[in-house]
């Protein structure tokens, strides 16, 4: 495919990229990079600077009274994302709050929704679970006085496969549920960029008599998602990733109405109680019976903006519209690669059913540095893209602000970097 047929498709489906700031190209022969690490760390909307001056601006002329005079006053400034966030993971609004980070959120929630008892111990998550997401359960585990390698079951490919087969994971549980008290899978494989059928997995789980949370960190603003009618119990994500928020941004909670209200043990604090009784200065929390229960202190002002800023955008486009944008742009990058690994030592390691798959396409090298790799398609070429040692290369074609002309750019740069079979 030729450069020509990219900047058509770009003139016939154009996407958001005035909307960011796209980094300069530091190789190659085009101003701006090909950027590809959305999976990782998302662009900076343009917008970003100036909403956050605005609040800092309410700071220096109102001080402590910015609290409920501020444009955006920092008593409720979480409730400013409480509906977005909802509509962007499919949930009511009681069910969605913007707070902490991804993993201190998922501690939080396994307070409530990990409850060991008897015979039924055992956390269920996938073998190439994101590291900290091993290391949470694992000292969940041990929290509880349980063996860790005896109690997280990590579910693996069939052999000669890359990615976890739904009917594998329906198969455990069906097979062993009843020793299984949390099932805590990724919504989309950080490593392979696999969508697991959330809504299946859900159900099963359920039907077992487990607990079922996800981890949605590389699937929040990469597909669509339904975590109200899916009913899952519970749920996490963070939003330096696709949703664009800055790194180390906060993160967001789920948690299904059904629980609301319900006697469950929850770590508290000041935000946890409801908002017309905080200043009564009473010894003792009244929760309201919303997602908002568990939140902890109150909010950091300057860090939710950039949140806020970014799920504006996601409101405004929608993620049907995103996602069938994304099919098309990742569909076409796999066609590019297609041709690139069909004489090199490179293998797509992403479920090539698009309805399997968010934005991301993961390409395992078979010779040399992932690291070494990424370096030179970033300084020789223009191209940023994702290193996951040893040897795994991620592409994201994020809908909002990637071109086909950067997908073209990175299949290009891709065949010029990596020596074709029997090449010296």
């Amino acid at each position: 495919m030729s450069e020509d047929d990219a900047r058509r498709r770009d003139a016939a489906d154009p996407g958001h990229r005035e909307l960011f700031h796209v980094p300069p190209a530091d190789g190659g022969r085009y101003a701006e990079v090909a950027y590809f690490a959305g999976n990782s760390l998302g662009l900076q909307p343009c917008a970003t600077v100036p909403d956050l001056l605005d609040d800092l601006g309410d700071w220096a002329r109102l001080g402590v009274e910015g609290h409920l005079e501020a444009g955006r006053p920092w008593l409720p400034y979480h409730e400013f994302l409480t509906g977005t966030a909802a509509r962007l993971v499919g949930a009511l609004p009681s069910e969605a709050v913007v707070m902490n980070s991804l993993t201190v959120n998922l501690h939080l929630l396994m307070v409530s929704f990990y409850r060991p008892s008897g015979t039924r111990t055992r956390i269920v998550i996938e073998d190439t679970a994101f590291p900290s997401d091993s290391y949470a359960v694992r000292s969940q585990a041990a929290f509880h006085g349980l063996d860790p390698d005896e109690t997280v079951v990590r579910l693996r490919p069939r052999p000669g496969e890359e990615n976890l087969r739904t009917e594998d994971v329906l198969a455990y549980l069906r097979d062993e549920g009843d020793r299984v008290a949390l099932v805590l899978l990724g919504g989309v494989n950080y490593l392979t960029g696999e969508l697991m059928d959330i809504e299946t997995i859900t159900a099963a789980g359920r039907a077992a008599g487990a607990v079922v949370g996800w981890d949605l960190a590389h699937a929040a603003g990469n597909v669509p998602l339904k975590l109200h009618d899916w009913d899952v119990d519970f749920a996490a994500w963070c939003s330096y990733k696709y949703l664009n928020s800055g790194p180390g941004a906060l993160a967001g909670a789920f948690v299904h109405e059904r629980h609301h209200g319900v006697d469950l043990p929850r770590f508290e604090g000041w935000w946890s109680t409801e908002p017309a009784t905080r200043f009564e200065m009473t010894p003792v929390s009244r929760p309201p019976a919303t997602v908002d229960a568990w939140q902890i202190s109150n909010p950091p002002i300057y860090a939710m903006g950039p949140v806020r800023t970014s799920l504006e955008i996601f409101d405004r486009v929608g993620m049907a519209t995103l996602r069938e944008r994304s099919l098309r742009l990742t569909g076409y990058l796999e066609e590019l690669l297609d041709e690139v690994t069909a004489n090199r030592p490179l293998t797509v390691i992403t479920p090539r059913d698009p309805a399997r798959r968010g934005c991301q396409l993961s390409v395992r090298i078979g010779d040399g540095s992932a690291s070494d790799l990424t370096r030179r398609l970033r300084h020789e070429h223009g191209v940023i893209a994702d290193a996951r040692e040893p040897d795994v290369v991620r592409f994201a074609p994020v809908p909002l602000y990637s071109t086909y002309h950067d997908c073209w750019r990175a299949a290009q740069a891709l065949a010029a970097t990596v020596k074709e079979w029997g090449r010296d």
